[in-house]
């Protein structure tokens, strides 16, 4: 850090008019503070943006945030990407996360919270494997620290812009969900991942909105569909010869539209949608494909997971 201090000596200092104000603001580092659950893959999620060309700080102390992204500006443009890995660690200074977020915004700092989650089977299932305690489990069992930890961060994960759940994720998936969300040059406006599921396997836990196709007739019990699925032409033309669902998808589509103007006058820049039916193999999967291509002609950068598509 003290690399970056002295590179801060020569910086110019704003003398106040508009266009040194202008200059100043283009200097303000973009940030993203890394938080989740512990195991659920902070460290891999930092290690991917260092490797993009992030400065990666872990567990810096939340009060010293607003400190970090001055040095940032003073840089003379050396460290233009700052992410912030904020756990349970420094739990003592979480109750100034808040103020420190507030201090940001009053900047007009560009930052962005991501939220690492995982489901407790998995999370224990980790631990166990490393053979080691969660950081708040005490006396406890892993199982009571996870509980706890899920308590403290609850806030915080309401208010993070993105969420990932890495319950059913390797390394290399993950890794691969951060470059589709951090490696773009510019970033869109609003980014969108699409994402078909099945209800039998289970809510997406990071989803943001959530809709249900099981309304549709399943393509599961015609005899020469069941082996395909909704990227098959014939399997997308069987659904969307149903009733409704050429009406569902363009009254879901203006809705989103209507969502969407309304999440980049926020400042939210991340949103995923699940579209699940029975299996996620055929209904949700097309569906998903159709309303991917509506985003994408509306602007919007859009991306398809089929989370549950060949688990059949």
């Amino acid at each position: 850090m003290n690399e970056h201090e002295n590179h801060g000596d020569g910086a110019q200092v704003n003398t106040g008019t508009p266009g040194d104000a202008a200059a100043e603001a283009t200097a303000i580092p973009e940030l993203v503070i890394i938080s989740g659950m512990s195991g659920a893959g902070r460290s891999t999620a930092a290690k991917c943006l260092e490797d993009l060309g992030w400065f990666v700080v872990d567990n810096l102390p939340p009060a010293l945030i607003p400190t970090m992204v001055d040095l940032g500006a003073r840089s003379q443009g050396n460290v233009a990407r700052i992410a912030v890995v904020v756990d349970v660690r420094g739990r003592r200074f979480f109750d100034n996360l808040r103020e420190s977020l507030a201090d940001l915004a009053a900047k007009n700092v560009k930052r962005r919270v991501l939220f690492l989650e995982a489901s407790d089977e998995a999370l224990v299932r980790r631990f166990e494997s490393v053979r080691r305690p969660h950081p708040l489990q005490g006396d406890g069992r892993i199982v009571d620290g996870i509980a706890a930890e899920r308590d403290l961060l609850r806030e915080l994960r309401g208010d993070a812009d993105l969420v990932i759940d890495t319950s059913s994720l390797n390394v290399h998936e993950l890794r691969a969900k951060m470059d589709a969300q951090f490696a773009g040059e510019e970033e869109p406006e609003l980014r969108a991942t699409v994402m078909s599921f099945g209800y039998k396997y289970g809510l997406p836990v990071d989803a943001d909105l959530v809709v249900d196709c099981r309304f549709l007739p399943n393509p599961h019990w015609v005899p020469e569909l069941r082996p395909f699925t909704g990227l098959n032409e014939e399997v997308a033309g069987y659904v969307f010869n149903q009733p409704g669902a050429k009406e569902f998808l363009d009254r879901y589509a203006e809705l989103l539209q209507l969502i969407a103007a309304g999440y980049r006058r926020e400042g939210k820049r991340y949103v995923t949608i699940a579209v699940g039916c029975t299996g996620g193999k055929h209904r949700s999967v097309a569906m998903s494909e159709r309303l991917a291509a509506r985003l994408a002609a509306e602007g919007v950068e859009t991306v398809i997971v089929h989370r549950d598509m060949g688990r059949e």
